[in-house]
């Protein structure tokens, strides 16, 4: 027999499959809407998951992190060094913060180290999924093709060819470049809120806030390092397009409404040129900056229309990655094709981002995409370009960090326009075939990235590396000699020093690396060669010139050319008249020279520089007790004893000068001189 069903049953049936209904609808939304990020961060883990067995490399790891005990910790001492100092060209406090918090949490293990480069890798590249899917979202808005599930998976697509791609090692793998990854994170977070203030509409108290969050997120990249200097212009790009906010016509700019939106500029601009200061300021210290006289306008200009098609081409042809490009010949891993006719690789891409240029201005109207597009990487690659020349390579893998997300956004944009192809014959096996391609690209870019990973392992693999790629590197020939020369394979390193003055005569660190290996081997007169050559050098940093004269004094002392190793010292002290060591070896030799009271006078420098110079306090107590002040040398040996019990030199002079005290009759203390 039916059981009997009322209407009123009927509806509470009803109601309980509505509810029912509605929660499965959301529960399915929820999936829908969180699945592209968690595959996201699974597959950038896996693809990046060897950089967690890498170790820090001697390509600034060692000089900013192993040598360096000023970042250690989060202590007043250490912020306050973190938010003052420009260490290494570079002002980025907030970097130093989270390389501090590593420092609390792992010591030394650089497993830590490298586990926070991947999560903020893989954050960024969330990040950029929601700000592609928002660019996507107003780009597709009067698309009837570009449905929800369409867009988000357009927007995954972009989020993995950036996270996955090869390119991206150089900043992941590399503890140094953490201030490229903090950098990036606050960077995509700003236009993220940018985007969401825009979304909400004019006049709403929502957008003030957004706004607000965006330009506190652009201040907090720049505090991580000034990649992202290009942001004011890359916000009016996305307010011409995709947002529509301004008119691609600038004659229009300068009414009422459009200078509103340009106003909302000027903090952005006001962060950044703030950001130019401090970074110009940083790297002047660092004596980075190359002058006209020594670099060229017309070389410099050449290198930024270089930069625009090298970027755009290792992002096609990842091939021959590098950590730092030197020249043409580095940046062309088939130089030998290329080296007797290396200049029109320059002019070839001065034409071709003219030419790109010049293509997309005209077609503006038709594809706004890519001249917006094409404005964002100029804009973001600009001040790595080379027009204000630093340091002495030509690119970077990381600058292509940011700057290459446009071809991301681009592409995913063309897989939103080819799903309008999709409904044609048999759409599932298209969408099938199209899906096939795609993933096949992101696997074979993913395996390319765990290769690269594994390249930075340790110094001696990047190096070599390095080489492989460009045997005529500069950089690598050098750091492979100091790493085989601290193992004691001398020979081997003198070697790719020799490499090095082949290629260029002038290298300032071979010769200043040749100096200081040939004096390990006992070859005085080669090293002091080598060591007199660096110093004639204009290009050479202060900072090797000061242990190159310190070095070239203590070898022309060891040859009796006493006078000679006295002003190589001084030439040391008129670099940096605080050099307690300068100042104790230029005292030795004073004192060797019968000038006792000048030697006296260095000694007492260098311990008020470092009162803990064991050694220094021992030269003190030699000179005083030749001028017969035997109380006075006791102390200092005493002193000298006290830092080093085991010091034998000091242990004997202190019986000496007690001796000689009790035969002169000198009775108690004095004073410390």
């Amino acid at each position: 027999m039916q059981p009997h069903l009322n209407e009123e049953t009927l509806g509470v049936a009803s109601s309980v499959d509505i509810a029912r209904n509605r929660s499965v609808t959301q529960s399915k939304a929820k999936f829908v809407r969180w699945l592209p990020p968690v595959l996201i961060i699974l597959l950038t883990v896996t693809a990046f998951f060897p950089v967690l067995q890498n170790d820090f490399v001697n390509w600034d790891d060692d000089v900013n992190i192993v040598q360096n005990v000023n970042y250690r910790g989060l202590g007043w001492a250490q912020l306050r060094w973190m938010f003052t100092n420009l260490s290494m060209g570079h002002y980025q406090p907030l970097s130093w913060v989270t390389l501090g918090l590593d420092y609390v949490l792992w010591g030394m293990d650089p497993f830590g180290y490298h586990l926070t480069n991947l999560i903020l890798h893989a954050v960024n590249a969330v990040i950029f999924y929601f700000v592609a899917l928002s660019l996507l979202s107003a780009a597709f808005r009067d698309s009837p093709a570009a449905g929800k599930l369409a867009l988000r998976f357009a927007a995954g697509f972009a989020a993995l060819l950036f996270a996955l791609h090869p390119l991206r090692v150089e900043s992941v793998a590399w503890v140094t470049e953490r201030r490229g990854l903090l950098a990036g994170l606050f960077f995509l977070s700003s236009v993220l809120y940018y985007l969401r203030a825009n979304a909400v509409g004019e006049g709403n108290a929502a957008r003030l806030r957004w706004m607000l969050a965006a330009v506190t997120a652009y201040g907090l990249s720049l505090l991580s390092k000034a990649s992202g200097l290009g942001l004011p212009v890359v916000l009016l790009a996305l307010d011409v397009y995709p947002l529509g906010r301004l008119s691609s016509d600038l004659k229009e700019w300068w009414d009422e409404k459009n200078r509103k939106v340009l106003r909302e500029k000027i903090p952005f601009l006001v962060l950044a040129l703030v950001a130019v200061v401090l970074a110009l300021m940083a790297e002047q210290q660092r004596g980075a900056v190359r002058l006209l006289s020594q670099y060229g306008m017309i070389l410099r200009i050449e290198q930024a229309f270089f930069g625009l098609t090298f970027y755009l081409w290792k992002t096609l042809v990842p091939s021959g990655l590098f950590p730092m490009y030197a020249g043409v010949t580095d940046a062309v891993p088939a130089y030998w094709l290329f080296h007797p006719i290396k200049g029109i690789l320059l002019a070839l891409g001065i034409i071709v981002a003219l030419a790109v240029s010049v293509a997309l201005f005209f077609l503006r109207r038709r594809s706004p995409a890519g001249l917006a597009g094409w404005v964002y990487y100029v804009a973001m690659l600009a001040p790595v370009l080379g027009i204000v020349r630093i340091g002495d390579h030509i690119a970077a893998d990381r600058y292509s960090y940011l700057a290459c997300l446009a071809w991301a956004v681009l592409a995913a944009g063309a897989v939103v326009y080819c799903r309008r192809y999709w409904g044609h014959g048999r759409p599932y096996l298209g969408a099938f075939v199209f899906a096939g391609g795609l993933a096949a690209l992101l696997i074979g870019l993913g395996a390319l990235a765990w290769k690269q990973a594994q390249v930075w392992h340790d110094s001696e693999t990047l190096f070599r590396h390095m080489i492989a790629v460009s045997p005529n590197s500069i950089a690598a020939h050098n750091n492979l000699g100091i790493i085989l020369g601290s193992r004691g394979q001398l020979d081997e390193a003198i070697g790719h020093y020799r490499l090095v003055l082949q290629t260029d005569p002038d290298d300032s660190d071979a010769h200043f690396n040749l100096g200081l290996t040939l004096s390990a081997q006992g070859k005085l007169d080669e090293a002091i060669g080598h060591y007199r050559h660096f110093l004639q050098l204009d290009h050479a940093r202060n900072y090797f010139r000061l242990a190159a004269y310190q070095s070239l004094g203590i070898l022309l002392a060891r040859q009796g050319k006493l006078e000679e190793a006295a002003e190589s010292y001084r030439q040391a002290l008129e670099i940096e008249p605080d050099f307690e060591e300068a100042h104790n070896n230029l005292g030795s030799l004073l004192a060797g020279l019968g000038r006792t009271d000048e030697a006296i006078e260095h000694f007492q420098k260098a311990l008020l520089l470092n009162p803990r110079f064991a050694l220094a306090h021992a030269n003190l107590g030699d000179a005083l007790m030749r001028r017969g002040r035997f109380d006075a040398a006791i102390e200092h040996y005493r002193k000298a004893l006290e830092i080093d019990p085991g010091m034998l030199r000091a242990q004997e002079s202190l019986r000496k000068a007690s001796a000689g005290r009790g035969v002169s009759g000198q009775q108690g203390p004095t004073t410390h001189p």
